[in-house]
């Protein structure tokens, strides 16, 4: 079952009198649990089409299918709220806030989504458990490892139960050790039945993926199957 289909998508800059073509044609399906890596150098069009799938940028031409709903057609609102919702985020700068602890920055999709306190704050816990972060719920950003800031953001990237895990460059700012640990649980996620598109430039973190898009000049270069790990069953932890 596709969770993202994108047909003919291009993507044009207009800077000064100069247009910029990002993405000239992509066409591609993700399949729900897929586990995908897309890569390509600078100027490849990796980081349009990341804002893209993410809601966070729309196309110029061509549309994309997003769990059955015409994204590439929707407002401004309608694409905050499937940010908020249905698309779970990790960036490379965790994008924490620096004076709240864990639990309140674990909370924060929560609050936008309107749900009650005790219910946010139960989920909130129960995400940084899962990640592993059970006894460092009070702790603020400062008090944490590079290691531990991004598992909590990767709790706030859950914390909703999202369609798909967006994570850009999640190891860009970690020591090699760390960074395997985080995709360690990348793995773990993956395998209790998430949806993962990973954006990186790095070829060893592409690899712990099943699968690989590489961009170049706006174009896919090619797209292959890398590890044929059996595909999750199961919803977004529930067996």
């Amino acid at each position: 079952m596709n969770i993202i289909h994108i047909e003919h998508i291009a993507k044009i800059y207009q800077v000064g009198t100069e247009e910029v073509h990002a993405l000239k044609d992509v066409s591609l399906d993700i399949e729900k649990n897929e586990y995908v890596a897309i890569m390509g150098p600078s100027g490849s069009g990796k980081s349009t089409l990341m804002n893209i799938l993410g809601c966070l940028d729309t196309p110029t031409k061509g549309a994309y299918i997003f769990s059955g709903d015409n994204v590439s057609e929707m407002d401004d609102n309608e694409l905050a709220a499937i940010r908020n919702k249905r698309i779970g985020f990790v960036f490379q700068t965790f994008n924490l806030l620096p004076r709240s602890n864990a639990l309140h920055n674990v909370e924060l999709p929560l609050i936008y989504a309107g749900l009650p306190s005790s219910e946010r704050r139960e989920k909130a816990k129960q995400a940084l458990i899962d990640v592993g972060l059970g006894d460092r719920l009070t702790h603020k950003p400062n008090e944490l490892s590079g290691g531990q800031r991004q598992r909590v953001a990767i709790a706030r990237a859950l914390v909703t139960n999202p369609s798909i895990i967006l994570a850009d460059e999640p190891t860009g700012n970690l020591d090699s050790k760390t960074g395997e640990d985080i995709m360690a649980l990348f793995h773990e996620l993956h395998q209790r039945g998430h949806t993962i598109i990973l954006v990186t430039h790095e070829e060893y973190i592409a690899e712990h993926a099943a699968r690989i898009i590489r961009l170049r000049d706006g174009l896919i270069e090619k797209d292959e199957v890398v590890n044929k790990r059996i595909i999750p069953q199961f919803q977004n932890g529930e067996e």
